[in-house]
């Protein structure tokens, strides 16, 4: 009897298990069913414009840039609706060839007839943006990659939402992020893999990887991603595009979803919303835009600094730190000639540039950055993969969390003498009183970055950004590659990305010879990850202090002036 009781049991929990695995599929492939039904219905919207105005110039307006076309707008010479159905048409061939969309808007016809009744034409009049998956718009999914999120909609506009509506933009699409918004790869297993324009061997970088493919494949013009390690500015990289992450409260993230465990919105090390465009001109004028008194209002969070356009416009000399490797995970050659490619004609403008070390690299990687993350083991983050759902390019690290404390503090014993990089992520368990002191210690090492800087009297700071495009899969194997833009998410200071070169045949012939610091396994895994990337993007890294993102694109766009001149 007792046999027959176990056998029943056993036989109950299997079919348990199998019941919740399948309504975790009947989950997703809704989920899919109406992301594909969405993009259907776009498709017959753009097909019924193109019978009624067959004569769009697509080519003439796809090419215009973010400012031209804001005045084109504004005068009337171009009709908001033409714009709007002519970036829809091209974000369907776009994600097409690359899976970069999430989710079509048809809320967006609604927003173009608003506009036209708006007596005051906003900074964005007529502008359609692509947004990133977890930034809340009204009705809409907000997944994160994620089957547990996918009964999660917005109930209303976000604040950033609201004013890009108030400011005259219209939202048209969300677009794919990788799961859980922790990988720099783009991929989750409910809306797959989001791959590179310009190599689809190659990712798009993550997690606002959707938003990189998109506006880098021509299918918008202007995108809002979210950045915790690197998140708008390695896409930006991968895909050639500019990319600014603010100072985090600088742009309001009040009704923005992230994750219950809180993993992308951690108080010492914050999630920062920013916008990803072609030029620095449109993350200037995003900004501008979005800096206003309807955001101020709406978030008091939000400091009411307006943008400063004086700074911007500026043309007096800057005194420039500049580095080309933090010491931590040295980057492929073709990241370093661009930094100095672009440190000479820097110098060569009239420009100060002064060396400048970034101090203490590994401690920030080892005790700062996957402490902050990892601070209970990962349990908290092994909790949002419901019936154990995982994208291949998050096994590793999930594979991580799940060793019991005990054999990861063995595995740390064994693997120091060996490979110190990979020992960080499996030492960072803590008890609450060391969770405190490690926020302290977040602070300590601000103010003595802060000193270090002031001491050279900087005005910003040059620096390498991780890249060219990683193969896909790769990113997943390489965590703590991101030593360069994880960085300036621990200080919270803005920081941009500028794309100024190209990779050539002697860059990849020069990577051959690429040994890293330690030439330990992940330094070979990088110089695979990157192999095959002649003719993709180069970029480089500006930065400023706290609160002078005007600064930081100044920066930039005297970097992306320099470039267009070689």
């Amino acid at each position: 009897a007792a046999l027959a009781l176990l056998c029943s049991s056993a036989a109950a929990v299997v079919v348990w298990r199998w019941l919740g695995k399948r309504q975790i599929q009947k989950k997703m492939e809704e989920a899919q069913r109406t992301r594909d039904e969405g993009l259907k219905k776009m498709a017959k919207i753009v097909q019924q414009f193109r019978e009624q105005v067959p004569s769009v110039q697509t080519d003439a307006i796809l090419s215009l840039p973010l400012l031209e076309l804001t005045g084109r707008l504004r005068e009337g010479s171009l009709s908001p609706k033409t714009v709007l159905y002519t970036y829809l048409e091209k974000a369907l061939e776009v994600t097409q060839q690359t899976n970069c969309l999430r989710h079509f808007i048809p809320e967006c016809e609604e927003q173009l007839q608003e506009i036209q009744r708006q007596e005051d034409k906003g900074l964005l009049y007529g502008i359609p943006v692509s947004i990133k998956d977890h930034i809340g718009h009204k009705g809409h999914l907000l997944t994160c990659g994620l089957v547990q999120c996918l009964g999660t909609v917005a109930q209303e506009d976000s604040v950033l939402v609201k004013v890009l509506k108030k400011q005259g933009a219209i939202p048209f699409a969300m677009t794919n992020v990788s799961q859980s918004l922790f990988s720099y790869d783009c991929s989750n297993p409910i809306f797959g893999q989001t791959l590179n324009p310009f190599n689809h061997q190659k990712s798009p970088g993550g997690s606002s990887g959707g938003e990189g493919a998109l506006i880098a494949g021509g299918g918008s013009i202007l995108g809002i991603g979210s950045d915790i390690g690197g998140s708008i500015r390695l896409p930006s990289s991968f895909c050639g595009l500019c990319g600014l992450k603010p100072t985090a409260e600088r742009l309001s993230v009040c009704d923005t979803h992230f994750l219950n465990v809180d993993m992308c919105s951690h108080p010492t090390v914050p999630c920062a919303l920013g916008p990803m465009a072609r030029d620095v001109d449109s993350l200037a004028l995003c900004m501008k835009a979005l800096l206003c008194q309807e955001m101020f209002q709406l978030d008091p969070t939000v400091p009411p600094i307006p943008f400063d356009e004086e700074v911007y416009s500026s043309s007096a000399p800057l005194r420039v730190g500049y580095y080309d490797t933090d010491g931590y995970f040295p980057l492929p050659p073709c990241m370093r000639r661009a930094l100095q490619e672009t440190k000479g004609a820097l110098q060569a403008a009239g420009h100060q540039l002064v060396p400048f070390s970034p101090p203490r690299i590994h401690y920030v990687m080892t005790e700062l950055f996957l402490k902050t993350f990892f601070a209970d083991g990962g349990r908290a983050w092994l909790d949002v993969f419901t019936g154990n759902i995982v994208d291949p390019s998050l096994k590793s690290q999930v594979n991580d969390c799940k060793i019991p404390r005990l054999g990861k503090k063995l595995l740390a014993l064994i693997l120091k003498p060996l490979v110190t990089r990979i020992v960080a992520t499996l030492s960072a368990c803590r008890s609450v009183k060391e969770v405190w002191k490690h926020h302290h210690e977040i602070q300590a090492y601000r103010t003595e970055f802060i000193a270090q800087w002031r001491e050279l009297q900087l005005d910003v700071v040059l620096c390498p950004v991780l890249g060219p495009a990683f193969t896909t899969g790769y990113p997943g194997k390489l965590l703590t590659a991101i030593s360069s833009t994880m960085l300036y998410n621990v200080l919270n200071f803005p920081a941009g990305v500028v794309p100024v070169s190209m990779v050539t045949e002697a860059d990849e012939e020069e990577l051959k010879l690429y040994r890293g610091c330690c030439d330990d396994p992940w330094d070979q895994t990088l110089k695979q990850a990157v192999a095959g990337a002649v003719g993709l993007p180069v970029a480089v890294q500006c930065v400023a202090l706290p609160w002078r993102e005007e600064l930081c694109l100044r920066l930039m766009k005297e970097v992306e002036t320099l470039s267009h001149m070689k």
